[in-house]
């Protein structure tokens, strides 16, 4: 039987491709009229449909988790035991996904006490045997253990829509290990996500190396005296983790589901029910798609089995009129060398769209394009690439389009070479255009405002076969600046994206490029002590209760909480009480139960211990932590931070204070420098509210919580104490977020008419403020959205919904985004000034951290007061506002000592 006539059998991991289509569109741009949020199945339903365009399966199932618990949590009540509480917006749509896909004739299965991986791989193996090719979606590395010849695994990345095709050589090219190997690795790294803490202080690199010299996980037990130092000690110490990490991982692949596999045939759908289910959902475009290439059983071209549908709907495809697109159809792609190119160059004028493909670091494929031409060169190397478009790309008189330009500057940094003039990102304008989306991928944005499916090549083809894959990017990017870049003009965004987003990306991407550097033996040390306190407290709790549960189970802990010691809860979800850290929070408040004081002790120490244990498997191997910086994930302009997430490092804590003590100044440098904006918000508050008694506090330059509280109390500022300041803070900063009265009581543990009062004594000595925040929500409600003082816009759809909850948060939401979105451009446009400034005046100090409000400095030699002089006047004229912007500055060997 020949690869051309086998049938192709796809599986699918509901629960794990539902969940990534959740988090890949925003929750508020899929709902039904009645409120039900719909995005999960729309993402699953959209990623499904490409799959079967692209695949042609003649054979489908789909396998859901029925619950959290199965024979591993019997084994291992803590596996996957980190898990969050399930979102309130994903309430509901997996069951409503398996109704759609009953009516799309599409087999789902669950199995009692098993994982939807479970049966996936007993399906595969089965038909494997019987002469199936075999597609595996799952977002789950455990099932890269499934692969063989006959079996490959399509693993989502950024979302559902874009699946990477894993074989054994995809696995060993990303991992270092064969693809029979990946569960012996991730039995030595551990999985954060599925509870299991891996052999510590080894990382991926060192479980990769072990397994290419030794070849199992077995082989490393027995030769692990032969391994030296810590890592050698540790493996040793700690190997009862790997064997239990390793028996959990292992995928179940012989249960007998009792299924034929003429069950799983893909056939026609039924019309009647897909219009019915689909209609409910409002999914009018997905209705279309699913009856134009699944055909209907109401119809004479329902196909008789998956193949012959298969080929009807290639032949549709190929048939089907081309989209209609802003400007012009997609030209030809067209190859060509460094001589013609340069002429091209030399004699295009207006913006170029520029794309690279890189593989292992080395450039393989250049795209270019205006709106009629396509281009392809492919380099001789990275020399090559270099030598031949360095000028170009350096010359800020050429204009450039790029879909991320950020990512695109850091590959041209880590090669040797650089760009400017990049004017057109793509990327960014659609931010502006909708912040609050959450899929941000060029294929889907090219749909939305191009109306052009775009189809990719197979990622596993030779180049020669995709390359040209570059040169669309780039068009696409020309496409798409016209459009999206008039769009952002008439929303008069114009001037957020050229003076702060654009340059934003460029400054970012020379700091994610810089990274800082970590003193990995302190963080070890940290790791360790925090394991020995985590299981200190665990055993402390224990002792209180009278046995050992799984302290990150909510099942367990509402027995013990809710049944056992009688307690009543504080928040009530479907399965009982919530267990989520506010809600044992607020019941240790009213409590005191000092199995709860264990419980809380336990959460911190052990999300810390966490937090330690990703910064230390991130840190590259230069020595220094590398974070990405999103520009697009924050609805209000704010940065966000990940691989690692470098702004979820607790501040003001003696944990939090330890992790900055790592970060420290590389060698080569004098000290590190920190900048940090005071009071920024609520200084933005003044000016926005032009409450007059805000505005002298801050021109006085005395404490402004003191100040404000002397006027609410009716005392003299010497007189006001620290309880008193400590209630004016709240109220001040809560007013900045939305706070209620009932919010307000409950951070300050008063009763609601006290709180009530003090919002009113504010209010009465600060009217302006009152008048300003409902004037923002007002203006919200007649514009549907909120504005910086810039210009940025933040879309606020849910203040006229019908649904109160919706309403009220949407209420909250819109009284910050003014402000924290002012905030944001402040910072970036003072972050954009100093790194200017820096360059201009050759200066060899470098810029490494934006956090919160604090940029972070590594300064070289006999730059340090010329620095500081420079950062302050940058960062206190990057904004004129009717009171000053102070900065703080401090100067430390480590982040932590440089903390002002």
């Amino acid at each position: 039987m020949n690869a051309i006539s086998k049938p192709t059998l796809l599986l699918i991991d509901g629960h794990s491709l539902a969940f990534r289509a959740f988090y890949a569109l925003t929750p508020d741009n899929f709902r039904t009229p009645e409120g039900q949020h719909t995005n999960a199945v729309h993402g699953f339903i959209s990623m499904l449909l490409n799959i079967l365009q692209a695949e042609k399966p003649t054979h489908l199932a789909v396998a859901f988790d029925l619950s959290r618990s199965s024979f591993r949590t019997e084994e291992y009540p803590e596996y996957k035991g980190t898990r969050g509480e399930t979102p309130p917006e994903f309430a509901g749509q997996t069951e409503l996904l398996q109704e759609a896909l009953a009516a799309m004739n599409i087999k789902t299965m669950t199995r009692v006490n098993y994982e939807a991986d479970d049966l996936l791989a007993s399906l595969a193996d089965q038909a494997s045997d019987q002469g199936f090719r075999v597609f595996v979606v799952s977002g789950d590395r455990d099932t890269f253990q499934l692969i063989s010849e006959n079996t490959t695994i399509l693993y989502p990345v950024k979302g559902v829509l874009n699946l990477a095709r894993m074989d054994d050589t995809a696995v060993y090219e990303k991992y270092g290990v064969h693809a029979k190997q990946y569960p012996d690795l991730a039995a030595l790294v551990g999985e954060t996500s599925d509870n299991l803490p891996g052999i510590p202080g080894v990382g991926p690199k060192t479980a990769a190396k072990w397994l290419q010299s030794f070849g199992s996980l077995e082989a490393i037990f027995s030769g692990a005296a032969e391994i030296p130092g810590k890592v050698g000690e540790s493996l040793r110490e700690h190997q009862e983790l790997a064997v239990r990490n390793r028996r959990l991982n292992h995928l179940v692949r012989d249960l007998d589901l009792g299924l034929t596999f003429d069950e799983l045939t893909l056939g026609s759908v039924d019309e009647a029910k897909v219009r019915e289910v689909f209609t409910r959902l409002h999914f009018k475009t997905l209705t279309e798609r699913v009856l134009r290439l699944r055909g209907s059983n109401g119809s004479q071209t329902g196909a008789s089995n998956g193949q012959e549908l298969a080929n009807q709907l290639a032949e549709a495809e190929d048939s089907k009129a081309s989209p209609t697109v802003h400007h012009n159809e997609v030209p030809d792609d067209k190859k060509t060398d460094s001589q013609e190119l340069l002429a091209w160059l030399k004699q295009t004028h207006g913006f170029v769209g520029f794309a690279i493909e890189q593989n292992s670091g080395r450039v393989i494929s250049v795209g270019f394009a205006t709106e009629t031409v396509r281009l392809t060169w492919l380099p001789a190397g990275n020399e090559d690439f270099v030598a031949t478009l360095g000028p170009w790309l350096r010359d800020d008189s050429i204009p450039k389009a790029t879909f991320g330009a950020k990512q695109l500057i850091k590959q041209l940094l880590a090669i040797g070479s650089d760009a400017t003039g990049v004017d057109y990102d793509p990327l960014l304008l659609t931010y502006l255009l909708n912040p609050i989306r959450r899929n941000y991928q060029l294929d889907d944005i090219a749909e939305e405002y191009l109306g052009l499916t775009v189809k990719r090549g197979d990622p596993n083809q030779l180049i020669a076969d995709t390359d040209g894959e570059t040169s669309l990017d780039a068009w696409l990017a020309v496409e798409l600046s016209a459009v999206q870049h008039k769009l952002v003009t008439e929303q008069e965004q114009l001037i957020v994206y050229k003076t702060v987003e654009l340059p934003s990306s460029a400054t970012l991407a020379r700091m994610e490029f810089t990274g800082i550097e970590v003193d990995v033996t302190g963080l070890e040390e940290l790791f360790a002590s925090l394991g020995v306190e985590v299981a200190a407290i665990a055993k402390e709790a224990y002792a209180l209760i009278g046995r050992e549960i799984n302290l990150a189970s909510p099942k367990q802990l509402q027995t013990v909480l809710f049944d056992e010691l009688g307690m009543t809860g504080t928040k009530s979800i479907k399965t009982g009480y919530s267990t989520n850290a506010e809600a044992l929070a607020t019941l240790f408040e009213q409590t005191e139960h000092p199995f709860l004081e264990k419980l809380l002790a336990h959460r911190d120490a052990t999300k810390i211990r966490q937090m330690v244990e990703t910064l230390l498997k991130s840190v590259s191997a230069d020595g220094r932590v590398h974070t990405s910086y999103v520009q697009t994930g924050t609805s209000t302009g704010r940065l966000s931070s990940e691989n690692p997430n470098l702004q979820n490092i607790p501040i003001k804590n003696k944990r939090g204070r330890q992790i900055r003590d790592a970060f420290r100044v590389g060698k080569g440098f004098e000290t590190l420098l920190t900048a940090d904006y005071s009071q920024i918000e609520m200084r933005i508050m003044a000016h926005l509210s032009e409450d007059e008694g805000l505005i002298e506090a801050f021109k006085s330059g005395e404490d402004l919580h003191r100040f404000v509280g002397a006027r609410i109390f009716n005392v003299e500022p010497e007189d006001v104490t620290s309880a008193m300041r400590s209630k004016v803070k709240a109220m001040s900063y809560g007013l900045v977020y939305g706070l209620s009265e009932y919010g307000l009581a409950k951070q300050l543990r008063m009763s609601n008419a006290e709180a009530k009062q003090l919002m009113a004594d504010y209010f009465a000595r600060f009217g302006r403020v009152k008048r300003y925040l409902a004037s923002v929500v007002d203006e919200a409600k007649l514009r549907g959205y909120t504005a910086t003082t810039l210009g940025r816009r933040r879309p606020f759809p849910d203040l006229v919904s019908k649904i109160f909850q919706l309403r009220e948060n949407a209420r909250r939401a819109a009284l910050n985004a003014p402000i924290q979105g002012t905030a944001a451009d402040i910072m970036k446009i003072a972050m954009n000034s100093v790194a200017t400034e820096m360059t201009a005046r050759d200066l060899k100090s470098r810029m490494l951290l934006q956090v919160h409000d604090e940029l972070v400095f590594e300064v070289a030699a006999g730059e340090l007061e010329q620095l500081r002089a420079l950062v302050t006047e940058k960062m206190e004229g990057a904004a004129v506002l009717s009171v000053p912007l102070e900065v703080q500055l401090g100067v430390g060997r480590t982040w932590d000592e440089a903390a002002h």
